[in-house]
């Protein structure tokens, strides 16, 4: 849960004036307090990783119909 949405505006903004400038060790740490995130939130681990991904596969080639068929 975000408990200080002003130091997470920070945070992001900063983020991205720095760009894809992390290192691994900091890309690490954001994605294991990502994942830790995620398990607190109860939505991690999935329970079935691949269910609904027939919908998926399906708005994908839906999009890229309508993407190709566009006039450019």
């Amino acid at each position: 849960m975000i408990r200080d949405a002003h130091t997470l505006r920070r945070f992001e903004d900063d983020l991205m004036k720095r760009g894809p400038q992390l290192s691994f060790r900091e890309a690490l740490q954001l994605f294991e307090s990502m994942w830790k995130e995620g398990i607190t939130l109860g939505i991690l681990p999935l329970s079935d990783p691949l269910g609904g991904i027939e919908v998926d596969i399906e708005l994908a080639r839906v999009l890229n119909c309508l993407k190709n068929s566009l006039p450019e």
